[in-house]
């Protein structure tokens, strides 16, 4: 598979893809491209539904000269442990941090996240976030107190007694329960517009058949969670294929 940065043609081919609602891998094969590359080029650059060709290759070349303009300046992406590639690194960063904006949260969190998620510790100081990030200490302090309220991750000591802040691994299983009671919810209010509507009536039969549908999606999602869990801090190496799933009908 060929190398190098995607030229404007071959982001001009993603557009038409996506708009034909191609998969991400089937874009990939006619380019002769990895998929992983055109999934952080779409997600990087505003998601499958607003993609732009002309849009990305400018903030391309624009995240490009920024980093020819930074790179005097000492901010060169930091050597990565395990023979990884470091740009890559970066890039996959920045994926994650703009499919997690897309999701709500907001950038400077987002991007403080995706650097904790991605960290081997799993926690970093405020010093290392700073350096990581090239932002000020004022950027990071709130973000971590965004971070901290939402309970997405905690401040702990390590052994030289600097604070550090840790992503909580749990914190997917209570987004996912999050998710579900509000789909829940969802459920209850439009199975009360049945009766206000007068049962059997159009309008009503639409609103029940919503409310049976979200009910079963929010019993799926809890359900699939409280099964999944122990995943989240399974220790890696613990089997040579990953954990096992847990049995349906455990309680």
């Amino acid at each position: 598979m060929p190398g190098g940065r995607l030229t404007q043609q071959e982001r001009q081919q993603i557009a038409l893809g996506l708009a034909d609602g191609l998969a991400y891998a089937e874009i990939a094969r006619r380019l002769d491209r990895p998929t992983s590359t055109i999934t952080r080029e779409v997600m990087r650059n505003g998601g499958p539904t607003t993609y732009r060709a002309d849009l990305a290759h400018r903030a391309t070349e624009r995240r490009a000269h920024r980093r020819r303009q930074a790179a005097p300046r000492g901010s060169e992406a930091p050597e990565q442990p395990y023979g990884r590639d470091a740009e890559a690194v970066r890039e996959y960063e920045e994926t994650f941090t703009t499919v997690l904006v897309q999701s709500g949260t907001p950038k400077m969190m987002a991007r403080v996240l995706a650097c904790l998620c991605t960290s081997d510790a799993g926690s970093l100081t405020a010093s290392e976030l700073v350096q990581r990030l090239q932002v000020s200490p004022a950027s990071i302090s709130k973000a971590i107190a965004y971070l901290e309220s939402q309970g997405l991750i905690r401040r702990e000591r390590d052994e030289r007694r600097r604070e550090r802040y840790a992503f909580d691994d749990d914190v997917w299983y209570q987004s996912m329960v999050a998710s579900a009671r509000g789909t829940a919810h969802l459920a209850e209010t439009a199975r009360q517009g049945v009766s206000i509507l007068v049962p059997d009536t159009p309008a009503a039969t639409r609103l029940e058949n919503i409310a049976r549908f979200l009910d079963f999606v929010s019993e799926s999602i809890t359900r699939a969670a409280d099964q999944a869990r122990e995943v989240l801090h399974t220790k890696p190496g613990t089997t040579s294929g990953g954990p096992a799933a847990p049995s349906p009908d455990r309680g």
